[in-house]
């Protein structure tokens, strides 16, 4: 692996500047890519929306921090009356929800509308001088509906997410302990000098290669196995109203995780205190202290990928994790109860942040270790194979992303380019080619200059579904929704705990309580 790596190359050599022409060639061809993509990614969305135009989600927008009515002190009053007054010709019908078996208001309703032209102009615009009162958005699709976090109040969302963020801080903090002695046993010489007893290992021909070689990784995906589940459960606290919301803070969280935990604390984990200390003495060394650590992990994050390929790829296959906890439920707590027939949706929290993770690993080392990229190859090919089986034969959709995954992963291989180009700034300083280094910062803030223009070319359509849009779709349909769809629209938003019940609806009127009991 040695013989392949940038650090070969003498101090000073001019074949330097060859690896600076790779460095362009990657970083303009990622971000070409990147650029083709999200345009056609965008233009998927927009077919996709139109294709689900049907959706009751599209007519309905969900309406959060009610206020009470000053004449019947009613929540539900008040609903029909605001929009009864300032959205006349657009409003339909809406659906309080209820809390508790005493069939408490909660401030939240559902409002369909006569258009989705009508729906995505409410959900668009603030609609109170107070713009904490009548928040308005979307609403998700009916069975991507999280009922029981409608309940939270909207005023302590804020707090929830707060204590998510100091959670998630502390346990990436926590979990360096385990990452840090896995780190330690890569590096025998330095371990025998903290443990002695380590010297037997040398006793056994071959011992220590493996050890030190393949352990390493194996102990680290193993501890790595459980992040996202526990990732999972704090996106739950934070109180988004959809599983897609949830998944998507659980995949980020996940990555930035990866990437702090796995990436940067493995290349820094040999000294981790020594590092730390002077990277805040000395702020401008940390490109050339990043390049040292980097060049010097290869070995281990190309045993890394063989291990996460072997053993992720058979666990997926296999599922153990989900018939340990069916037979644990049925054998315990869920003894007696029929058995459910839910099958699982397709966990993009477990799944995107590790293929990002070995992006940003493939990506950084595309220079400074080439010979790591056949191994990434195999990888993503072995793991095509085994999620387009999943996703066919073995995963439920339980909800459309329509595209909503992207934006995320163009971040995250934006960030991997970024975090190339300033290891190869350090590294270049390192060979004693202070030119190729001062050359490589143009190309630096290109990237970042890039990213920001993608923040405000595409990101914003992947969040909204603009007027125009809207509107065209209601074309498709001649005269617009019919006055039938928008009924069903807003009956689709029950609880799936309630009977589906047919419920004589008259325009802008109450209709049965959504949530029979929230805790």
């Amino acid at each position: 692996m040695d013989s392949f790596t940038i650090s070969n190359i003498p101090r000073g050599s001019n074949r330097l500047w060859v690896h600076f022409s790779s460095l362009c060639f990657i970083s303009f061809l990622g971000i070409y890519l990147l650029h083709k993509e999200y345009k056609v990614v965008l233009m998927k969305r927009i077919q996709q929306l139109r294709n689900l135009r049907n959706q009751p989600s599209q007519l309905t927008v969900l309406v959060r921090q009610v206020p009470l009515c000053d004449e019947h002190k009613s929540l539900s009053c008040s609903v029909d009356h605001f929009f009864s007054k300032y959205h006349p010709n657009a409003y339909h019908s809406y659906q309080i929800l209820y809390a508790g078996n005493n069939l408490e208001e909660l401030p939240v309703a559902f409002v369909t509308f006569r258009s989705r032209w009508d729906a995505a102009l409410a959900a668009q615009t603030q609609q109170h001088p107070n713009p904490l009162l009548w928040i308005t958005q979307m609403a998700p699709e009916p069975r991507d509906v999280l009922w029981k976090n409608l309940s939270i109040p909207y005023k302590h969302l804020v707090l929830y997410r707060t204590g998510v963020i100091v959670t998630e801080i502390l346990f990436t903090i926590f979990f360096a302990i385990p990452v840090t002695a896995v780190q330690g046993i890569t590096q025998f010489e330095k371990l025998k000098k903290w443990f002695p007893p380590a010297m037997a290992v040398q006793l056994i021909p071959g011992l220590s290669s493996v050890i030190t070689g393949y352990l390493p990784s194996v102990i680290l995906s193993g501890f790595v196995y459980v992040v996202p589940f526990v990732m999972k459960g704090m996106a739950r606290i934070a109180g988004y109203v959809s599983r897609s919301q949830q998944e998507q803070k659980a995949s980020n969280m996940v990555f930035y995780f990866l990437m702090g935990n796995v990436f940067f604390l493995t290349v820094l984990s040999g000294s981790l205190l020594d590092q730390i200390g002077k990277t805040f003495i000395h702020p401008k060394d940390v490109p050339s202290r990043l390049a040292t650590a980097v060049s010097a992990q290869a070995d281990f994050f190309m045993t890394y990928i063989l291990a996460s390929g072997l053993s992720g790829f058979s666990l997926e296959i296999l599922q153990p994790g989900l018939l340990t906890w069916d037979a644990l439920k049925i054998r315990t707590w869920g003894r007696g109860k029929k058995k459910s027939n839910y099958l699982s949706s397709f966990p993009y929290y477990r799944v995107i942040p590790f293929v990002s993770l070995f992006l940003l690993v493939g990506i950084v080392y595309s220079i400074i270790a080439p010979l790591l990229l056949p191994f990434l190859v195999v990888y993503f090919l072995l793991g095509y194979v085994v999620f387009i089986n999943q996703m066919q034969d073995v995963y439920e959709t339980t909800y459309e992303t329509c595209g909503q995954y992207w934006p995320h992963l163009h971040h995250h291989v934006v960030v991997a380019i970024i975090i190339m180009q300033i290891t190869m700034i350090g590294l270049f300083g390192l060979k004693s080619k202070p030119s190729a280094s001062f050359a490589t910062i143009p190309l630096l803030v290109f990237t970042i200059a890039y990213n920001e223009y993608s923040k405000f070319r595409f990101l914003p359509t992947f969040y909204t579904c603009s007027v125009k849009d809207a509107k065209d779709n209601d074309e498709f349909d001649k005269d617009g929704p019919s006055d039938a769809a928008c009924r069903e629209a807003i009956d689709a938003y029950r609880p799936p705990s309630l009977p589906q019940v047919c419920v004589g609806m008259e325009e802008s009127t109450s209709t049965q309580p959504l949530l029979s009991s929230i805790s």
